[in-house]
């Protein structure tokens, strides 16, 4: 867990290349609960409960806005496809499962990514 997150900041802003199951899923549960536990904080120290981000909340989505978009190109890189794939986030549900499957897919091997 601590390796996909360290990983994650190495290659913060890396659009190229290829980003394995487990680099991609250990940064995303890691990022959950990170989520929670700034919306925690948030709640105790600014009192902004009910609100959909509080101010720490937005400073973590801020900082990892573009290089979750970089893991998930790289994610879809590993399973031979182009990282404009993720525009499918765009449509509700429809996009969400055909993404979830993909990112859930095992790579046939070496690919035009590498």
């Amino acid at each position: 867990m601590k390796d996909a997150f360290q990983q994650f900041f190495a290659r913060y802003f890396d659009f190229k290349g290829r980003s394995n199951r487990g680099e991609f899923w250990w940064f995303m549960l890691d990022s959950i609960i990170i989520g929670i536990v700034l919306g925690i904080v948030d709640a105790a120290l600014f009192g902004e409960v009910g609100q959909e981000f509080g101010v720490l909340g937005n400073i973590w989505s801020l900082a990892v806005f573009i290089p979750t978009i970089a893991l998930t190109a790289r994610r879809l890189h590993d399973i031979d496809k182009s990282g404009w794939w993720q525009l499918l986030l765009l449509l509700p549900v429809i996009g969400w499962i055909i993404l979830i499957v993909w990112w859930c897919r095992v790579p046939d091997g070496p690919n035009r990514f590498g």
